[in-house]
């Protein structure tokens, strides 16, 4: 059976669909499917997911009689997906007869929704039962690598394999005089696992949603699946994810469904300070900032607590103290990978000269891969880190 499933949006002027043989699915999977893409471009807002869901039922005809989408909602309840607040009041009758509560989503499907991205942005990876990166260090580490190498004084008897230890033993003495002797031994080599911290910068300045394109809900999607990837994958690994706008500060990955952009310049040194002042606090030596932006660094806050902001091309003043940011992180061996989802020449420029300064890299993007070039980095990153 065909159905419509959302492949881009723009709250502002509409969504645009296309349709392809879905699997069979029973009603509810198939309403749930766009259901999870829309709370995720109206930042939780479920009431406004159900009113674009029933708009697009009228258009494409998701529902027929047998299951409405008054049905699909009292499903999402029963599975556990909704919650109906009530206000003060009670929950029963109203002047104007039985009314229900304010709807929002659980924790159930906060979970699913950063599962979701997860599938869709790294849905080609296989998940791996180790749960940590290789440092690609051979030695007495805790991770086996399926190559072996002879016995050394001080290997624990613990990373001996008797099959290939008692096959020499057989080859180098033969069946008749079985013996088993120190030069027999072999030994599973073995590799380091360690631990990466990452923070990821989101900029959530107006610019994510101006010139008729909404970037922040891919950002959203990206830092939900490399923070389900992580939690998942890299159980020892940590992942911080921090906002900035005119000011900078952490965000719960419980939150990231309903992050919505603001009114906002773009103060890039906040959001750098308060990464480094995270990864200050990790105990582990292997350390990275990811950083999703858009637009230039126009806003600085002043030890007055007033904002110094200009909107007009690259403020030298600003672009400066970016500067030195990446060149303290630097010193602090905290490499830094901008993802520049803009195109303009003197934007590239600037950030070229911040890369150079702090010695990371950087992407100049679209939204289009952005997903898979954060994992490819992060992959990489590590390895590269862990080896040094």
């Amino acid at each position: 059976m065909c159905y419509f499933y959302t492949m881009a949006v723009n709250l502002r002027k509409g969504f645009r669909f296309s349709s392809y043989e879905a699997p069979d699915q029973t009603p509810f999977e198939k309403l749930f499917e766009i259901f999870q893409e829309l709370i995720t471009h109206t930042s939780g807002d479920v009431d406004e997911a159900l009113d674009w869901l029933r708009e697009l039922d009228k258009e494409y005809e998701l529902t027929d009689e047998d299951y409405t989408i008054d049905d699909f909602i009292e499903d999402l309840k029963a599975k556990g997906y909704l919650r109906e607040e009530f206000e003060e009041g009670g929950e029963g009758e109203g002047e104007e007869g039985d009314r229900g509560g304010n709807l929002s989503i659980t924790a159930k499907l906060e979970r699913m929704i950063r599962q979701r991205a997860l599938d869709q942005i790294f849905g080609k990876l296989k998940r791996s039962g180790s749960g940590n990166h290789k440092t690609g260090k051979s030695g007495l580490g805790d991770e086996h690598t399926g190559e072996f190498r002879e016995y050394r004084y001080g290997d624990g008897l613990e990373h001996i394999s008797m099959t290939e230890s008692l096959k020499n033993a057989q080859v180098n003495h033969g069946m008749d005089n079985f013996t088993l002797n120190e030069d027999d031994l072999v030994v599973e080599d073995t590799q380091y696992k360690a631990q990466m911290s990452t923070v990821l910068m989101i900029d959530i300045s107006h610019s994510m949603i101006l010139y008729g394109e909404d970037r922040i809900t891919p950002a959203k999607k990206v830092a939900m699946a490399l923070a389900e990837l992580i939690t998942t994958r890299y159980p020892k690994d940590t992942l911080d994810i921090l906002v900035f706008g005119n000011d900078a500060w952490p965000i719960p990955i419980k939150d990231l469904p309903y992050l919505k952009v603001g009114p906002y310049h773009t103060n890039t040194v906040a959001g750098l300070q308060l990464a480094m002042d995270m990864l200050r606090r990790k105990r582990n030596t292997n350390k990275q900032i990811f950083m999703i932006t858009d637009g230039k660094p126009s806003c600085l806050r002043l030890p007055d607590g007033t904002y110094y902001k200009n909107s007009v091309g690259l403020d030298d003043h600003i672009v400066e103290k970016c500067y030195n940011m990446a060149r303290q992180a630097r010193k602090l061996h905290i490499p830094i990978t901008t993802f520049m989802i803009a195109q303009d020449p003197y934007l590239m420029q600037f950030v070229r000269h911040f890369t150079e300064a702090n010695k990371g890299k950087a992407f100049f993007t679209g939204l289009k891969g952005l997903g898979e070039m954060i994992f490819e980095d992060y992959e990489q990153n590590r390895r590269k880190r862990l080896k040094g």
